[in-house]
């Protein structure tokens, strides 16, 4: 009789025991999501020496997401991409702290290496920047680690990979940038000024070949996805641990200057083209008719050449080539 009412004074002991470290857990984590959504409140990054990254992200019990970029910020690192991946990285952080999916399930945080060098330590990670998922449970995995090589850093592939990681959806939305209308204006201000010194004589404006010229650059202009560029605002060029890509690694994406790299492309190919034609049409010396439209043909097949190699780099799986692959 005495072990049974002994085993039943155990028992309750242990339930209360085990109430009472749940009630802990369960205040623990609710201080860890309050603390966090307070400092969330006045950065969209939030900035993670060794001691936080071990508490907020590492530490348990959590049942929230981390992205977490690990970067080397000072000037006497000389690490020129973490000031771009940063700033990509921040516009992804803004797009969902002001979003109407923002809720305390996704943090995003950056560990500076000189703030949170046990912290590198601790990962293993001799690189920067290096963009991680921690999830809310278990450890990361292969594919919590964004592959920079492959897509770049740019705002919309860190989203998708968000994405693919938290199913959580982030549009992207980059601050509004001036310089297109800028460049209107002064466009504008040019062209007015030059009807005006030439208002006595304006017979220019009737000149087909002008107007088929404006025509032609205009569609450079439109098939090189300058469009895309001023509705996305991507980077120049994206510079990585292997040096700079002036090609953007994915048909979803683009650089500025690739934009610059396509129009040159398309004008050399018209060129080409308007020899050829211009062979066959013109009148007289057959040499030089022959000529231009050898140079032509070579023209076209080079630069078609290059072109189909890009779309060919870009769309991964494309089975055509022609003069180089």
């Amino acid at each position: 009789m005495k072990s049974f009412w002994f085993g039943l004074v155990f028992l309750c002991c242990l339930i209360n025991f085990g109430n009472g470290q749940s009630k802990t857990k369960a205040q623990n984590l609710g201080e860890k999501v309050q603390q966090l959504m307070e400092m969330n409140l006045k950065r969209s990054v939030l900035k993670f020496n060794g001691p936080r990254f071990k508490e907020y992200v590492k530490s348990a019990p959590r049942n929230y997401s981390v992205i977490v970029m690990f970067t080397a910020l000072a000037p006497a690192r000389s690490c020129s991409i973490c000031r771009h991946a940063n700033d990509e990285f921040t516009i992804v952080a803004n797009s969902f702290r002001y979003s109407q999916t923002y809720s305390n399930k996704l943090f995003f945080a950056m560990v500076d290496f000189d703030e949170g060098s046990d912290v590198f330590q601790m990962l293993r990670l001799n690189a920067a920047p290096v963009f991680m998922h921690f999830p809310s449970k278990g450890k990361p995995k292969n594919a919590d680690t964004f592959d920079i090589q492959r897509v770049g850093f740019a705002a919309e592939s860190i989203a998708k990979w968000i994405a693919e990681r938290t199913d959580i959806q982030i549009r992207v939305f980059r601050p509004p940038n001036y310089s297109g209308t800028l460049a209107m204006i002064m466009l504008f201000i040019l062209v007015a000024g030059f009807l005006y010194m030439r208002r006595n004589n304006l017979d220019f404006l009737y000149n087909k070949s002008l107007w088929g010229v404006c025509a032609v650059f205009f569609c450079f202009a439109m098939v090189s996805g300058q469009m895309w560029n001023h509705i996305r605002g991507p980077p120049f060029v994206h510079h990585s641990h292997n040096g700079v890509a002036y090609i953007h690694g994915s048909s979803q994406g683009q650089f500025v200057l690739e934009s610059y790299i396509v129009i040159v492309l398309n004008a050399a190919i018209v060129i080409g083209m308007i020899m050829m034609t211009d062979a066959g049409s013109r009148k007289g010396d057959v040499r030089m008719r022959q000529i231009l439209a050898t140079v032509g043909l070579v023209i076209v097949n080079v630069f078609f050449s290059i072109i189909l190699s890009i779309f060919r780099s870009k769309a991964h799986g494309y089975p055509y080539s022609f003069l180089f692959k």
